[in-house]
């Protein structure tokens, strides 16, 4: 399936639902205290969904790894954060919202690593949004060049080896 929209992509919404999450959880008191931290995991959090878009609006698909890569990273970032925060006494009150968000975190990564993992596996390096007509010649020029590989190989076969001279 192809979206033509970052706002339609799944990992891009469960990084806002993780977004959503986190900025939930800050907003509680007893951060208040803890401001850097606080900041930090708002601006990962934050970051994530970001990258995701960033990405996605970028023409290339080597662009769109970069984004991916440093959106996972965020995911990383705010997992860690959050780990942080449930060993702190003062948050103790908030253990279950923590909890909850760790396995976000983690889902939106694992999406992450999925999409990348496809992208590297294509052999489209350039556009990426393919409309009909180019998709096709691209899938021609790629069948060309595999059916002139094979005549060559076909070719070198039957071709008799050249004479030595002794």
């Amino acid at each position: 399936m192809t979206y033509d929209r970052f706002e339609d992509l799944p990992v891009w919404q469960a990084a806002i639902a993780l977004g959503h999450a986190v900025f939930d959880l800050v907003d509680d008191r007893a951060f208040t205290a803890l401001g850097d931290v606080r900041n930090q995991l708002q601006r990962a959090a934050l970051s994530i969904s970001n990258n995701i878009a960033e990405g996605f609006e970028r023409g290339t698909t080597a662009e769109l790894l970069m984004f991916l890569y440093i959106a996972r990273g965020s995911a990383g970032e705010t997992r860690s954060a959050l780990r942080f925060a449930a060993q702190r006494r003062e948050l103790a009150h908030l253990a279950t919202q923590i909890s909850n968000a760790i396995p976000l975190a983690e889902s939106v990564s694992r999406q992450i690593r999925g999409w990348a993992a496809s992208l590297q596996d294509s052999d489209i390096t350039g556009q990426r949004r393919l409309n009909e007509q180019s998709l096709t010649e691209y899938d021609q020029k790629r069948r060309s060049a595999a059916f002139i590989e094979k005549l060559d190989r076909i070719r070198n076969r039957q071709t008799p080896p050249a004479p030595t001279e002794t």
